[in-house]
């Protein structure tokens, strides 16, 4: 199993449940070919260095994952064929520095990944603790 990366740019016209069922749909793909998925990184929409297909811009998301390199061939035609890709990259990763340098993505994607679950838990709290005391109020009138 070699190690790769795949850069993917989505159609910017879609709604966000459309772009996350079209990575899911592309992470299903590596999947069902015999890749293990490492990590993922949404690098979210992204002006495009030129127009494709008339967008000016494009949700990009890199997906970091092992498979066989007999499966490359079927994964990437199967990305051509998918009409919600605007463009894709596939990236191998073959010696021990690339390799070393591979590990060291997949755990910067990873904390990445895990730091904006932590922010987003506080803030959750903090409205029900200020719509209480607004119940308390109006229950006093």
């Amino acid at each position: 199993m070699r190690h790769y990366e795949n850069l993917v740019i989505v159609k910017p016209t879609f709604t966000a449940e459309e772009i996350q069922a079209s990575i899911k749909a592309v992470e299903e793909i590596i999947t069902s070919n015999g890749g293990e998925i490492a990590a993922t990184n949404a690098m979210g929409m992204r002006k495009l260095a030129y127009p494709i297909e008339k967008n000016e811009r494009g949700y990009y998301h890199v997906i970091y994952y092992s498979v066989a390199p007999a499966a490359i061939a079927e994964i990437e035609r199967r990305f051509r064929i998918n009409e919600d890709l605007l463009r894709f990259v596939t990236i191998k990763y073959d010696s021990n520095r690339e390799i070393k340098a591979w590990n060291g993505f997949v755990e910067k994607a990873n904390k990445a990944s895990e730091a904006p679950k932590a922010e987003t838990a506080p803030k959750t709290e903090a409205p029900a603790t200020e719509e209480a005391p607004k119940a308390e109020e109006a229950a006093a009138e």
